[in-house]
């Protein structure tokens, strides 16, 4: 059988490599888990390698699909850079774009980078807030773009784009005890919404030790060990684990980000939210 594969087949490959499941991977692609089954045999048989371990728990790559998970994530991106290049390569104007401290220093420089080089005649202008901030700048008019951070079950509108899943974290050598020591955004924060709410239900005391708004201040406390943080699981630095065992604390829900976008958006607005949703639905872990 001659290897023909096209894009879809591709993302669903990508999709249940990333999250180790067909059920999730189908809900990411919008198809049904019996049609992506299907694509997968169909990929396997084409390539003449079987390129996953199933198990009732976890599907894995196998050294094969290792190989070609690689490749698959480079021909998407290729893909996709060509056609933003080729659809308006001289698109301009000015957007202003707010996004969350925290996800900024972690995920902005792998996403806007390759937008600037496509779209040089675009002039970015970007803002770092809280999301309630961003909310308020984003409804006066302030912000054409914002990426936000919610509650699933709370603020709704907008493009779904990023499930976040959050855990304790404290230095490495930090022994927790109660009443547990918080270091936590200040009002309003759903990370600290979460935490206390977690706590509270679990009847666990508490006090908060540390209020920082940034990224930065809050990794810098935790690492002193003055006491325990709510941080998003993929964003955790040298020197700092996740706990819950230990100190048997409360599981904690998923956040979601979300982008919201002005009505009557610029057409390179449009490219830039184009582009943002595929960057983070590229790099999306769901760990």
């Amino acid at each position: 059988m001659p290897f023909d594969v096209d894009t879809f087949l591709l993302k669903s490959f990508v999709a249940i490599a990333e999250t180790g499941s067909f059920s999730e991977s189908a809900r990411i692609v919008g198809r049904t888990q019996s049609a992506i089954s299907l694509q997968i045999k169909k990929l396997e048989a084409s390539l003449g390698t079987p390129l996953f371990y199933r198990t009732s728990r976890k599907v894995t790559l196998t050294e094969q699909g290792e190989i070609f998970f690689g490749y698959a994530k480079r021909i998407l991106q290729l893909q996709w850079e060509a056609y933003s290049r080729l659809k308006e390569p001289d698109v301009e104007g000015e957007i202003r774009f707010g996004i969350p401290e925290d996800f900024a220093t972690h995920y902005l420089p792998s996403v806007l980078p390759s937008f600037r080089r496509d779209h040089p005649l675009v002039q970015l202008i970007v803002g770092c807030d809280l999301t309630l901030h961003l909310l308020d700048r984003f409804r006066t008019g302030e912000y054409d773009i914002i990426l936000v951070k919610r509650d699933p079950q709370g603020v709704t509108g907008g493009e779904r784009v990023w499930s976040e899943p959050l855990i304790w974290a404290a230095a490495d050598h930090y022994v927790p005890r109660e009443p547990l020591s918080l270091i936590l955004s200040p009002q309003p924060c759903i990370y600290r919404a979460r935490a206390l709410a977690a706590l509270d239900i679990a009847k666990k005391r508490w006090y908060i030790s540390y209020t920082s708004p940034s990224l930065a201040g809050t990794l810098a406390a935790v690492r002193a060990g003055i006491g325990i943080a709510v941080l998003p699981a993929n964003m955790l630095p040298e020197g700092v684990h996740p706990l819950r065992q230990e100190v048997k604390l409360p599981e904690l829900a998923d956040a979601e980000l979300a982008l919201l976008k002005k009505t009557g958006l610029s057409k390179a607005g449009e490219m830039l939210a184009e582009h943002i949703v595929h960057s983070l639905e590229k790099r999306r872990s769901f760990l």
